[in-house]
């Protein structure tokens, strides 16, 4: 089904926006490079064969987890000046959008036009908000992934099939490593140390405790949460010291290199590892966080539908290419991730994107805190905000104290 037989074959060609016009969409993103933009490609070309009447207007803004396109997205909507669509993370990174009156629900879109049969149901449990959908989503990602370089473990006198049961298994290999004058754990900026943190907190809490801390039913304040935050300090501890200045890509790229032992990282870094022909079970292995061995920490690159997009019905036909199997295959092969509609044929996919597939489909789901699913955007800017205090000196306990009283007033509202 094509979305364009419920909402009109062509743009409405209406003015507003930043110049686009009649049979254009201006696709707000933040993949602005590397493999991310070339899966923005991937799906590019999908569209522009089941859409050809329509012109595809890139308005990607580069940034670290989308942070500078989030601030340029959030005057752009706050000035009346939305784009066709914009990018966004499933699940409560939207809330505020919604709250806002920003985006349009996509509920009859849904059923309409399939896709909450094409969807898994575990998928639509993930996005639903107060029963309506938001979004649309193109892939689906796993944050709980530790990416390792064999040939640097192997220097360091640690065996890279080791299988760790815990935090605390480890560990005792970082020190290791960090004795043989490697750097254990490669890492970047502010938000990739929030990926770390919600990583330590499931592998501490388990899947109860995690998911409590989004609905109150885990304490913030409590000794489980300490335990998990002195785990992240100690972690942090094997990291690079210029951190602050390096970008997932770079941090990642330390570990193909093999200067740094392993780095947490989502899996869009197997496009990283990909597009430099390296092979999956020799140039790098991957395995979940320790203790999170059984969970799928997940997280959905979306679609909306802004309120007063210029062109709505070629918003509506980029969704259409969003949701379809085709543009899922095309655009998952480059990117990384798996695809959200059971449809696409993932039969070429690597082996890494194999094991993701697996896990999905058996294993438990929570939501990435790091990447939207969790919390809103506001508390989520909160909490980086603490965890970037941290980083520059801060203690375990100014930390947690921080955190509580954050998650007691997002909670409360």
């Amino acid at each position: 089904m094509a979305l364009v037989t419920a909402f009109g074959a062509t743009a409405c060609g209406s003015d507003g926006g930043s110049g686009t016009g009649e049979g254009e969409v201006e696709v707000f993103t933040w993949w602005a490079q590397g493999s991310e933009k070339e899966g923005l490609d991937a799906l590019v070309g999908v569209f522009e064969e089941q859409h050809s009447d329509l012109k595809f207007v890139n308005g990607a803004v580069a940034g670290g987890a989308g942070s500078d396109a989030k601030n340029v997205l959030a005057s752009r909507l706050q000035t009346n000046d939305p784009p066709g669509t914009f990018q966004a993370h499933a699940g409560a990174e939207l809330t505020d959008y919604i709250e806002q009156g920003d985006i349009e629900p996509l509920t009859d879109a849904y059923s309409e036009e399939g896709w909450d049969q094409l969807f898994p149901e575990s998928l639509l449990e993930q996005i639903e908000q107060e029963g309506e959908y938001y979004s649309v989503p193109s892939n689906i990602h796993r944050a709980n992934v530790v990416w390792a370089n064999p040939a640097a473990l192997e220097e360091a006198g640690v065996d890279p099939n080791a299988e760790y049961a815990d935090l605390d298994a480890w560990i005792a290999d970082l020190e290791r490593i960090e004795e043989a004058g490697i750097t254990p754990l490669s890492i970047g900026m502010d938000w990739t140390q929030v990926h770390l943190l919600e990583t330590v907190l499931l592998a501490d809490l388990g899947t109860d405790g995690y998911n409590g801390l989004w609905d109150g039913t885990t304490d913030w304040a409590g000794a489980e949460v300490t335990e998990a935050l002195e785990h992240y300090e100690t972690l942090l501890g094997f990291t690079n010291s210029d951190r602050q200045s390096l970008d997932w890509p770079d941090a990642t790229q330390q570990v193909i290199d093999g200067t740094a032992a392993f780095n947490v990282m989502g899996d869009w870094a197997e496009a990283a590892f990909a597009s430099q022909d390296k092979a999956f079970g020799e140039d790098y292995t991957t395995f979940p966080v320790p203790g999170t061995d059984g969970v799928f920490d997940f997280l959905a690159d979306s679609f909306t539908l802004p309120v007063g997009a210029p062109n709505p019905d070629a918003s509506r036909a980029w969704l259409d290419t969003v949701a379809s199997a085709d543009g899922q295959q095309a655009f998952n092969a480059a990117k990384g991730s798996i695809p959200a509609n059971l449809e696409a044929d993932t039969s070429e996919f690597g082996e890494y994107q194999q094991t993701a597939i697996e896990s999905f489909a058996q294993d438990p789901i929570v939501s990435s805190l790091a990447h939207g699913s969790a919390a809103s955007v506001s508390w989520l800017t909160d909490i980086t905000s603490s965890i970037s205090q941290f980083g520059s000196g801060g203690d375990v306990a100014s930390l947690q104290e921080d955190l509580a009283s954050t998650a007691e007033g997002h909670l409360a509202d």
